[in-house]
């Protein structure tokens, strides 16, 4: 199929900020020198790599004010604080316990970027007690939480999105609306992919746990285990206690993008085979590699393919999603999207560069103008009750598919699915794992 060349591609990346990017990132930049108080008083909980990049974001939107920052990391606040005064000029209050921001009624909405099993948790919490929600995906541990997510942002009106940021990339958008309109006939099938280059992670050896950091609180939901040396400050994502795997650390994205172009929602089967087949002996306990089906009414379907330890992509790409149709395909991206007739003709290309919300003018810290994009989007709903371009109810849907993912994976067997409900049919196992075990306390509730 030819394509836009790798050479082009990057030509027009490095584009990005000398053009668009540039005058869009001088221009917003300012919103640094404005007053606190002319802003939405936020706070970020959990301040690891992501949370560096909605620091800077929520600078750019101009309305957004990084008011409170949380972890229960000592070295990793200081770490933050230090960044966010020197670099984004944020005059921030440091916090362990996140108890104390949903109590401070200053606090108008918080940004939660910890560890996955604290998403739902921490947003339920969140909502009940007044704050409107950024929650990065997945937004759930567990399709109990999904559920009980859900019912509290239908409760409690506040606003509540999933930083799945390409919902608002202007070029994904077009291609959608695109498809909708016929460009490439009957959509019928939409692929999505990641790969990386992780090592192993090796057995991690019981250790006492550092004095910098809160083991207890850093646990929360999770029923309680020692400390080890393999699984803070990243680790945790191949852990069941506390993560979800790559499905949903990097494939909610592109799933995302495939069953919104495709306008489906809750699938019919499910299926997914892999394992832990790159690396073995270590601790890891989900899949570096994956390959996951979702079957839905009207003769849709979606797969993911994930390799997390092997770093060759598809189309020259790490990550992306390619929509099939009767009358040709759509290739799209954080960059762009390009269309192909039957025969693998290049038909069209629409690039990100030209509105100015280029995911390639990404830095060290992940941040990227898509997520400038979504958090401002997020701002205007709380302030103008703008529409949001990933509510909650819609977002978990897509966690909701990589969790039937992983159950499939875990069983090894298909799962016939209520498309209604999203209950698995005639599984007890499967319905045993939609809820995990909880701490005492600790149990999410309305």
């Amino acid at each position: 199929m030819p394509k836009i060349s790798k050479e082009r591609r990057e030509f027009i990346k490095k584009s990005v900020l000398g053009t668009a990017g540039a005058a869009y990132l001088w221009s917003s930049g300012q919103v640094f020198a404005q007053s606190p108080n002319e802003n939405l008083q936020i706070a970020i909980i959990g301040l690891g790599g992501r949370s560096y990049a909605l620091a800077k974001a929520a600078g750019l939107t101009g309305k957004l004010h990084v008011s409170h920052a949380c972890d229960v990391d000592a070295n990793r606040m200081k770490s933050f604080m230090d960044y966010a005064n020197e670099k984004l000029g944020y005059k921030s209050e440091g916090v362990r316990d996140f108890r104390e921001i949903l109590e401070n009624k200053e606090v108008d909405a918080v940004m939660i970027a910890t560890p996955e099993h604290w998403h739902a948790p921490m947003a339920i919490m969140a909502m009940k007690a007044g704050k409107h929600v950024y929650v990065e995906k997945p937004c759930s541990h567990n399709l109990f939480e999904n559920e009980l997510l859900v019912k509290a942002y239908q409760k409690y009106g506040k606003v509540c999105q999933m930083g799945n940021q390409q919902r608002s990339s202007v070029t994904s958008k077009k291609a959608v609306e695109d498809i909708r309109n016929g460009i490439i006939g009957e959509a019928y099938y939409g692929k999505a992919w990641y790969a990386n280059t992780r090592g192993p992670i090796g057995n991690g050896k019981q250790v006492p746990v550092p004095d910098y950091l809160d083991w207890e609180l850093w646990q929360g939901p999770a029923p309680r285990e020692p400390y080890r040396d393999n699984v803070h400050p990243y680790n945790w994502h191949w852990f069941k206690a506390w993560g979800t795997g790559e499905i949903h650390n990097n494939g909610t994205h592109e799933i995302d993008i495939c069953r919104w172009a495709l306008n489906v929602d809750l699938p019919k089967k499910v299926s997914s085979n892999g394992g832990r087949l790159h690396f073995k002996g270590d601790d890891w306990e989900f899949f570096d590699t994956q390959n996951a089906n979702f079957e839905f009414d009207g003769g849709k379907m979606i797969t993911w393919e994930g390799k997390s330890c092997n770093g060759i992509g598809l189309y020259e790409r790490g990550r992306g999603a390619i929509i099939h149709g009767t009358e040709g395909t759509i290739i799209l991206d954080r960059d762009g999207y390009e269309l192909y007739d039957l025969k693998g003709k290049l038909l069209k290309y629409e690039s990100e560069v030209n509105s100015g919300t280029s995911s390639s003018t990404s830095d060290t810290t992940g941040f990227d103008l898509l997520t400038v994009k979504h958090l401002q989007n997020f701002s205007e709903a709380i302030k103008n009750n703008a529409a949001l371009n990933s509510p909650i109810d819609d977002a978990s849907i897509s966690t909701h598919l990589c969790h039937l993912g992983n159950i499939s994976q875990f069983l090894g067997e298909s799962l016939e699915v209520d498309h209604k409900t999203g209950k698995v049919l005639n599984n007890v196992e499967a319905m045993a794992m939609w809820k995990r075990e909880y701490e005492k306390g600790w149990e999410p509730d309305l």
